[in-house]
């Protein structure tokens, strides 16, 4: 960069940079011009950046000013200019411009070192950033929106170095206003803003001075950044260029340039376009990018970057983060809130309105390595001014005016109250100390101590154009000084005081903003001049006397001396007369007053009352609404008082706290209470006059008498009294004395007796004796004192007298017994018990006297008992027995015992008994012998009885005896009638050499251990039956014995076995015929019984293999005897070789795992182990495809056989392989299965194309079936191996699975059910993985293709200019259904309109939202547009949401659009009317200004029709006048309290507010009489139409008594009319509603009917009128079926037609239809070739297509056929120029004319021209030959000549032959034929039937829902209507007392009607 002095050279320097092409490479270009003007400076450049001559371009300047020869003329030295083709191109490459500015640079580097001191104890940094946010407010002052300004401090160290920026969303800076920033001191008022020049004009007349001008000297934004931190980055962007400006400034960067002798003051504007940060490459830099990245989203903005920021800055920034942030809200707080401040909670409020600003959000975010903080200046409420204006109570307005510079201050007092025990004057959160010598105490104001008297604090804060000048304060004024000694006031309310001041720019202040220069000086001038303002405007009077009334006024009304504490709840007071002061009274529970607390419950006496009241504290009242969260101060309330003692008085009193006797101590007001307390009864005194007492708590037989009893009545005194005390009460009141006996039971208490004895001179209270008491348990006998005449038992919420006394009453001795019942049948000798239970002469239950003894007596047995035991009131008799023989011992015998107890008065009683045998005792056994005999195999028979202990024969339910016989299972032997029977089973003993042997039967009875076992001994003798079977061999002479295994030859024969037979007692038996016919063998079947009889075996033949060991058996049937034996076989000599294959199969490729095994057998296959090691060489081994290098041999010696092992086959397929194993001279085969080898690969197997065509959101028909195979390409059938498939990322693919393991076959099946994704080529991927290694397979070619039947989204149009007026109607929504092929879809679905009240909802429209329907397109307009018109705009103004919705057949929500915020206005304005409507009221001529007030706190605004504000900007008067209702003038009208009937109010903005409107003390009026009060607005200037007034009635009276009934009954009459009026309301919307049904119902009825008529007109369907949804479903089904047999029936093209999108018409053999079969099968058969070409209507697509299916589709692109063939056919050749030159036959056409297209006529008529020619369609072949002869003859060309019988002649007159003749239909592909008109036809009635359906069906469902809203509706209404009747009544009779005149009473009782008229004169 050239230094300053170099600069100055003749001519201009310019710096050229080339711009006009984005992809371009930098050009640039420093030109030196001298003399040359803009168009010598174009040639030049054209020379320069190599431009043609002929092309064209703008020169502009960096901020886009197009220059011309002016502008060219004024263009300055060194400045940056673009070539660009328009002057809002984007810069795609960044240019730098270069600026000056001066001076020296510590002048700004270190100005705010100097500008920014610490002084007053105050942190300055929070003023240096003041001074950055003061530009971005200037910036945003024009924002039409919300204005943001944004300071951030990134200070975390993850994002880059530390960081400040202050970001701002306002107007931006052009590259000239940045240079015009850097300059210093270049103020506002001297700055060259390029194109906005001179454009500065001062700000008018702003309340509080809030105009946003204070960027003003040109210092403060660069002090204030080099005071934070040593460099600084601006980044801006202003709205009219679309380039960014970026600016540098640094410390190092000067003393760097200084360094080098450079200018300082030089640098560059760096230029580039929005969100590029290519440029930014330092990494602690890095959080710019994300600054750089938001620019995109702003029209405008500035953005300051200050780094290399100081560390006490970071550390007091993020440690005092709280302190700073609330130090800018304080100096912005009236930006922030407003002209009135943050009222927000306020209890005072400012008279100024609140003008329009726009919002201003200045919002600080903290970040640091914690989670950020984010705080909105707005949020912050513990600013000073914030505290201030929420601890005012009261206001104080008024402004100064200087002179001679006529500089306006407006100010503003406020007043902090006194609150008892604090001062609520707030301090100063950001000081720590006492500022300006003020001093806190807790000195209250009534403490008249002069020493504790405040030091005077500044009042006055001061704002310059709406911002805090912090160091500068104002004391006070004179007329608002401390008054001197000796005024009422007391001094420290001048100390509760707060105030500001706000100045606009006349006064001046400090460049750094901390101090105003002449503001105090200029405000205490004697000529300022200070006046009062109130409610907005100037008032006419002296201000230090309106300050002092203001200031006494508010230590009056609340400093408050009374604190009240523990809120418990606000009542409504019936005790006072005045209804509007019953309502609301505060209740607390304790009291501060004059140091002493007062609580509930406390005792307290009255003062100056009568009677003194003497009690307790309930509860304390105050009246107002209060803050119930803390304590409340007042002036002064009431106290409810409980007065004592209650018997006494029995009621409460509220009296006014100033009549608390405040000196009565708790000592004396109890003593008072207690005297009082005395003249109560106190006790009751009981008297026994015979001496007959009962003491409390005792016992008494039943019978015993009670009584007579005395009574009296004692007081406290001991005096008898009989009558209460009265005090005040009137009437003496008598006592009586009531007795009540009481007996308490379980169900509870029974009331006996109960008697009342009246008071007797004599005896007192005297009650005779009781003797019916006989009920046993616990009785209180109750004394009660009651009064005579009320019969009540209190007095003074005090119970009277009372006396108790408990007894018991227990049984009398025992008179007689009763038994209980024994059970029904006893047995002899088993003991049993009798009860005997004792009673009274009253038949209580007693306990027997133990002397008593019982005596038994039975005829016929014996009986006795052993003991007898007594209980509490029974006696028992145990154990008592009954012995002797019975009669029967199977019935039960009866039998009677008598017991007797002597000593009683019924001493016998007679007991009932049935008796059985006893229990088992003993058995018998028969017979009786001993030993009893038996032969061993025989039974025997035994007999057993059962006895009791008497020898009854006796027996139990299942009574059994058990039978132990050794070596048989115990047998039951049933003795259910006391006796049994048993025979045993053969009896089976094994006997030793024939010897007899003892067996012992035991009997005994089964868990019955009492019964004695019987035991009797069975002697078992030997039988002659065969027990034993010897086989022996009679050559060898060996034995064969049981079990016995002998090793013979294999396969020999076993000759000359011989068996014998023996008994039981080891004799031989001889072996007859019958002996040898029960010999059985298990060898063979084939016995020879001769030999048998000789004791000759058949032979026996030894088993051929050695390991099949057979198992021989001998058997004698008859007695199971029999002998086994086994032959083990041994091997013989060698006779072949054997080879022992593996059970596991072979793979290709690998080592069979398990070896083969090689053995020599003999002639039986038994292994013989004869093969030797050497063997091994001997062996050969051979097999197609074995891998002989592998083989390996080896002897293996444990059993002698050779193991092979290393099979392996290298080649062949799967499947049985055959082995040859050769040893000398034995051969042997074996076949070994072999299968696939390695899985090594993946196959495609099912015939689907390797390019798909499938449409967006569709899925593949045909399934993807993968197949393994090995490297030899056999099928694997490996199950571990897993494939998976595989798409490109951004494609969306549901498939059944995406990945699977291989079937039994080695296949996967993948069936991929939807595609999603954009349109393009994609590639499908099949991979396998085995064992985690990947196994390569097929891919796949996918083209997606747009569905164009497929909603994807709703675009809506309408007139976004357009205003929403409420009430009016919506402008025309126009909605279009796109398709994904980016078309509009016609009739896809239904779209209907939605709209609710409230902004955007993220989810579904709510429940409320209103609905529309589409209307019917006009003739004119387009149908694929659903049209919304002529709808209702909401009669309510504010937010709504539209949204357009599309639904499904099923009326689901498919699709919604982006929803719609629209702002409904208001309508023209057409009323005045209140916000509230205000009850009506009732005034009278009385002293309190609460029953004169007309209306209190109503706000009046000008609405439209619909009741929404419309006054916006309007301003007026409303004129308020009292006026006759009937519209009569009379003399009596009431006057207002300025002594009129008319007053006026200002209307602004619509708005007019009343804050009280009373009538004068004693007005005029006529009692009774009804008046009105008439607003009527005044509007300047008038408004088009006339305003309604609004009318406010109120009734007179003159009597307090009847204004509070005329109160109640205006009340009650306006609450009637009111339901009244919603009645009929809803009885009108309901009948609207009916009648909607049924113009709706008539609609679906008409429609109805016309679809019936037009399906019976059109399509001859039978429908009656009374047609049923059942019916018509029944046709519907009726018709589709018949539709689809229709379509499937006719000839299709089975050719697949996978190749679709754009610019691809499909194969040949889709595009055409031919109507005869014929035809369609030659013409198919001439261009079978050419059938399944893709046809494209471009080379590009085909290319495509071509690279897609790698070459393997045939293509045809149109625009590559001749154009020849797009000229339509000449004649046949049998016509020349329109002349027949021969006659032809056979019906000759051209074979291109019968084709049908179904769409593209014109590119699929090209097509078929190319592929057909002139080829000819004739009948046959006869006909085809003549046609080409006469052709020939005739001269004329002839071509190929197809025939409808298949033949073909080719245009070189060839034909027969099998090419010339067509293949038979199935095997061809042919043309499909067109759909049949039948099936069009159809479609149409489908589609008006469906129609019917819904028609019919929408018309039943309103029917039904008709008719049930109906019977609702009518018994609604007739609700109504009876309450409408009860109303009207009501409403009658209180109009009628409304217009009745009330009579005013005076207090002397007289009628003073009559005075009305003489006060009116008045």
């Amino acid at each position: 960069m050239q230094s300053s002095l170099s600069r100055r050279v003749e001519g201009r320097n310019l710096y050229i940079y080339d711009r006009r092409f984005e992809n371009s490479t930098r050009r640039e270009a420093y030109l030196v011009t001298r003399d040359v003007d803009l168009e010598g400076l174009i040639r030049i450049l054209h020379k320069a950046f190599e431009v043609p001559d002929h092309e064209s371009f703008l020169l502009v300047t960096t901020e886009r000013t197009v220059l011309d020869a002016e502008k060219y003329s004024r263009l300055q030295d060194s400045a940056t200019l673009y070539m660009l083709q328009r002057d809002d191109q984007t810069l795609e490459v960044p240019t730098q411009e270069r600026i000056y500015f001066t001076p020296h640079h510590d002048t700004v580097v270190e100005s705010g070192t100097y500008k920014y001191y610490d002084s007053e104890g105050k942190k300055s940094l929070p003023y240096a950033l003041a001074d950055l946010v003061d530009n971005a407010l200037s910036a945003t002052v024009n924002n039409a929106g919300v204005r943001t300004i944004e300071i951030r401090m990134l200070f975390n160290e993850n994002c880059g170095k530390p960081a400040v920026i202050v970001w701002d969303n306002g107007c931006g800076m052009t590259s000239k206003q940045l240079n015009n920033w850097a300059v210093y001191k270049l103020s506002k008022f001297n700055r060259e803003n390029g194109s906005d020049q001179g454009n500065y004009t001062h700000p008018g007349y702003v309340c509080r001075s809030l105009n946003s001008d204070i960027s003003y000297f040109g210092v403060g934004g660069k002090q204030a950044a080099f005071y934070i931190g040593k460099t600084i980055r601006v980044i801006t962007k202003s709205s009219s260029s679309p380039d960014v400006h970026e600016l540098v400034l640094s410390k190092a960067l000067f003393e760097k340039k200084e360094k080098n002798k450079e200018d300082p003051f030089s640098s560059s504007i760096y230029n580039r376009k929005p969100g590029e940060s290519s440029h930014i490459s330092k990494p602690e830099d890095c959080f710019l990018h994300d600054l750089i990245a938001e620019e995109c989203g702003h029209q405008s903005f500035t953005a300051v970057v200050i780094t290399d920021v100081l560390k006490e800055h970071i550390t007091f920034l993020k440690e005092d983060f709280e302190l700073w942030t609330r130090q800018l809200a304080h100096i912005y707080h009236y930006y922030l809130h407003g002209p009135n401040g943050n009222i927000q909670g306020a209890v005072s409020k400012s008279s100024i309105p609140d003008f329009e600003l726009s919002q201003i959000d200045i919002l600080i975010t903290l970040q640091t390595k914690k989670s950020p903080c984010v705080v909105n200046l707005r949020d912050i409420g513990t600013d000073l001014q914030s505290l201030y204006i929420k601890t005012a109570v009261s206001t104080f307005e008024f402004r100064a005016c200087t002179n001679p510079e006529a500089g306006m201050v407006e100010g503003i007092l406020r007043y902090h109250p006194f609150l008892y025990d604090r001062e609520t004057y707030p301090k100063d959160p950001d000081t720590l100390d006492v500022q300006h010598g003020y001093v806190e105490d807790d000195v209250n104001e009534y403490n008249t101590d002069s020493t504790a008297q405040k030091q005077k604090k500044p009042v006055f804060e001061c704002y310059w154009n709406g911002r805090l000048i912090p160091y500068t304060t104002v004391q006070d004024f004179d007329w608002c000084a401390q008054a001197p000694k000796g005024s009422e006031l007391p001094a420290e309310c001048y100390n509760r005081i707060s105030g500001v001041l706000f100045t606009d720019d006349t006064f001046k202040v400090t460049e750094n903003k901390l101090t105003f220069i002449d503001l105090e000086q200029k405000l205490k001038n004697k000529e300022t001049i200070f006046t009062f303002v109130k409610n907005g405007q100037k008032q006419r009077s002296n201000l230090k006397r309106e300050f002092s009334q203001w200031l006494q006024s508010c230590h009056e009304n609340f400093d408050k001396q009374v604190k009240f504490m523990t809120y418990e709840g606000t009542i409504t007071r019936d005790d006072i007369p005045t209804k509007r002061n019953q309502h609301p009274w505060a209740t607390f529970s304790k009291m501060e007053w004059g140091g002493r607390i007062y609580q509930a419950g406390d005792y307290v006496k009255s003062l100056k009352t009568v009677p003194i009241y003497n009690g307790k504290v309930n509860r304390f009242l105050l009246f107002g609404i209060h803050q119930y969260d803390e304590d409340v101060y007042g002036p002064g309330g009431q106290v409810e008082i409980g007065l004592e003692p209650k018997g006494l008085y029995e009621k409460t009193k509220i009296i006014s706290l100033s009549k608390i006797d405040r000196n009565a101590t708790d000592e004396e007001i109890k003593k008072n209470i207690k005297n009082d307390s005395a003249k109560l009864p106190d006790k009751l005194e009981v008297l026994w006059p015979e001496g007959n007492q009962w003491p409390d708590n005792t016992t008494h037989p039943a019978g015993t008498v009670l009584g007579p009893i005395n009574v009296k009545i004692l007081n406290k005194k001991g005096d008898t009294i009989s009558i209460l005390p009265s005090v005040g009460r009137g009437m003496t009141k008598k006592m009586s004395v009531v007795l009540k006996l009481v007996h308490h039971v379980s169900k509870g208490d029974e009331e006996i007796c109960s008697m009342e004895a009246e008071h007797s001179s004599t005896w007192n209270f005297w009650f005779k004796g009781i003797g019916n008491i006989f009920k046993l348990g616990k009785y209180t006998l109750h004394l009660i004192t009651i009064q005579s005449e009320t019969k009540a038992n209190e007095f003074g919420e005090r119970r009277l007298p009372h006396f108790k006394l408990r007894f018991a009453i227990k049984e009398d001795v025992a008179d007689q017994f009763d038994m209980a019942t024994v059970s029904s049948i006893l047995r002899i000798g088993v003991p049993f018990d009798i009860s005997l239970e004792f009673k009274d002469r009253y038949g209580h239950t007693v306990k027997p006297h133990p002397d008593l003894k019982p005596t038994l007596q039975c005829r016929g047995l014996d009986v006795a008992y052993e003991q007898v035991k007594c209980g509490n009131n029974t006696m028992s008799i145990k154990n008592v027995k009954a012995t002797g023989k019975l009669k029967n011992h199977l019935e039960p015998n009866p039998y009677d015992i008598k017991v007797t107890v002597d000593g009683l008065k019924e001493h016998s009683k007679t007991l009932k008994i049935t008796v059985l045998p006893g229990n088992p005792h003993s058995i018998q056994v028969f017979p009786k012998e001993n030993p009893v005999k038996v032969e061993n195999g025989n039974t025997i028979k035994w007999g057993v009885m059962v006895q009791d202990e008497a020898g009854n024969l006796t027996a139990t339910p299942n009574m059994t005896v058990r039978c132990y016989v050794p070596q048989h299972p115990p047998a039951n032997i049933s003795c259910i009638a006391g006796a049994g029977e048993y025979v045993t089973k053969p009896i089976y003993v094994s006997l030793v050499k024939g010897n007899p042997q003892s067996l012992l039967v035991q009997f005994n009875v089964p868990n019955q251990r009492g019964i004695k076992e019987v035991t009797r001994e069975l002697l078992v003798v030997p039988s002659k039956r065969i027990s034993c079977i010897k086989i022996y061999e009679k050559d060898a002479g060996f034995e064969l014995k049981n079990n016995d295994k002998v090793n013979w030859m294999a396969g020999s024969l076993l000759e000359n076995l011989y068996f014998t037979l023996y008994d039981e007692g080891n004799r031989e038996v001889p072996i007859t015929a019958e002996v040898a016919s029960k010999i059985q063998v298990n060898w063979t079947g084939k016995i020879n019984r001769k030999e048998l009889m000789k004791g000759k075996l058949p032979d026996v033949t030894v088993p051929t293999k050695i390991d099949a060991e057979n198992f021989y058996q001998v058997l004698y049937q008859d007695q199971s005897v029999s002998v086994s034996f086994s032959f083990v076989p041994l091997p013989d000599e060698p006779a072949g070789l054997k080879a022992v294959l593996p059970k596991c199969t072979a793979r290709l490729g690998e080592i069979l795992p398990e070896s083969i095994t090689l053995e020599l057998v003999d002639r039986y296959e038994n292994v013989t182990k004869t093969l030797t090691p050497s063997c091994v060489n001997e062996i050969m081994v051979e097999g197609e495809g074995l891998d002989r290098e592998a083989l390996t041999l080896t002897f293996e010696e444990s059993n002698c056989s050779v193991v092979v092992t290393g099979v392996r086959f290298t080649s062949g397929t799967p499947g049985t392989r055959e082995m040859s194993f050769t040893f000398g001279d034995f051969t042997c085969h074996a076949r070994l299965e072999v299968t696939a080898g390695i899985p090594a690969k993946l196959a495609l197997i099912n015939e689907q194309d390797q390019f798909l065509h499938v449409l967006n959101g569709h899925g593949i028909s045909t399934p993807f079936v993968i197949q393994l195979c090995d490297q030899w390409g056999n099928p694997s059938p490996d199950r571990r191996v897993v494939v998976k498939i595989l798409a490109s990322a951004e494609l969306n693919m549901n498939t059944n699975v995406s990945s699977q393991p291989v079937n039994a076959k080695g296949q996967a099946s993948f069936n991929v059910t939807c595609v999603t994704g954009p349109k393009g080529s994609y590639e499908l991927k099949f991979k396998g993985f085995f064992k985690k290694d990947p196994i390569p397979g097929p891919s796949v070619k996918l083209n997606v293709l747009p569905d164009p039947n497929k909603p994807v989204s709703l675009e809506v149009e309408y007139d976004k200019t357009a205003t929403f007026v409420a009430g009016k109607l919506f402008p025309v929504f126009l909605v279009t259904v796109m398709s994904d092929e980016g078309k509009p879809i016609v009739n896809k679905g239904a779209v209907s309109m939605l709209y609710w009240k409230g902004e955007l909802s993220r989810n579904a429209p709510p429940n409320t939202a209103i609905e529309f329907q589409c209307c019917e397109p006009k003739e004119t307009e387009k149908k694929d547009i659903f049209y919304f018109r002529e709808k209702p705009i909401p009669e309510h103004v504010g937010n709504y949401t539209i949204q357009f919705c599309l639904r499904d057949i099923n009326n689901e929500i498919t699709l919604r659009n982006d929803q719609i915020v629209i702002n409904v206005v208001a309508n023209r304005p057409t009323k005045l009317a209140p916000e509230i409507p205000p009850p009506t009221q009732v005034v009278s001529y009385s002293e309190d200004i609460a029953k004169r007030m007309l209306v209190d706190n109503m706000t009046l605004m000008i609405m439209d029709q619909y009741g929404n504000p419309a006054g916006q900007g309007l301003n007026g008067d409303v004129e308020i006048c009292i006026k006759n209702l009937n519209g009569q003038t009379r003399k009596e009208l009431p006057l207002f309290e300025d002594k009129t009937t008319s007053c006026k109010i200002k209307l602004e903005n619509g708005k007019a507010h009343v804050s009280k409107l009373a009538i004068m003390k004693k007005s005029p009026g006529i009692h009774g009489v009804t008046y009105m009060v008439l607003f009527r607005p005044v509007l300047s200037p008038r408004v088009h139409g006339d305003l309604d007034s609004y009318e406010f009635h109120f009734s007179f009276s003159n009597d307090e008594e009847n204004q509070k009934k005329h109160v109640a009954l205006s009340r009650k009459r306006d609450t009637i009319k009111e339901d009244i009026i919603k009645i009929k309301n809803e009885d009108n919307e309901r009948k609207k509603l009916m009648k909607e049904y049924e113009e709706l119902l008539q609609k679906l009825c008409q429609k109805e009917a016309a679809l019936r008529n037009q399906l019976i007109k059109d399509c001859n369907e039978n429908l009656p009128e009374n047609a049923s949804i059942e019916m018509v479903e029944k046709i519907l089904n009726q018709r589709l079926l018949e539709a689809d047999w229709t379509w499937k029936a006719r000839r299709y093209c089975r050719i697949l037609n996978n190749h679709k999108g754009p610019g691809i018409l499909g194969k040949v053999g889709h595009l055409a239809h031919v109507m005869n079969d014929s035809e369609a099968w030659v013409i198919s058969w001439h261009i079978r070739g050419d059938m399944d070409c893709v046809v494209t209507t471009t080379t590009a697509a085909a290319r495509q297509i071509y690279n897609l299916t790698n070459g393997n589709q045939q293509v045809l692109p149109i625009d590559g056929i001749n154009p020849s063939c797009r000229r339509t056919l000449p004649p046949l050749p049998h016509i020349r120029n329109g002349r027949v030159l021969f006659e032809p036959k056979g019906n000759p056409v051209y074979a291109a004319n019968v084709l049908i297209y179904p769409e593209n006529q014109k590119d699929c008529e090209i097509v078929f021209r190319n592929l057909l020619g002139s080829t000819i369609l004739i009948d046959d072949l006869d006909s085809a030959s003549y046609y080409r002869q006469s052709a020939v003859r005739c001269g004329e060309m002839c071509q190929t000549i197809l025939t409808r019988q298949g033949e073909r002649i080719s245009s070189k007159g060839k034909f027969g032959g099998a090419q010339n003749k067509a293949p038979p239909y199935n095997k061809l592909e042919m043309f499909g034929a067109p759909v049949p008109e039948r099936y069009f036809s159809l479609q149409r009635n489908i589609d008006l039937l469906q129609q019917y359906r819904n028609a019919l069906e929408k018309k039943l469902q309103h029917i039904q829902e008709q008719t049930k809203t109906f019977n609702h509706l009518d018994v609604i209404i007739k609700k109504n209507r009876e309450s409408l009747g009860i109303m009207d009544k009501q409403l009658q009779e209180i109009e009628t007392q409304l217009a009745t005149p009330l009579k005013r009473v005076s207090d002397s009782g007289c009628d003073t009607s009559g005075i009305a008229a003489k006060r009116a004169k008045f």
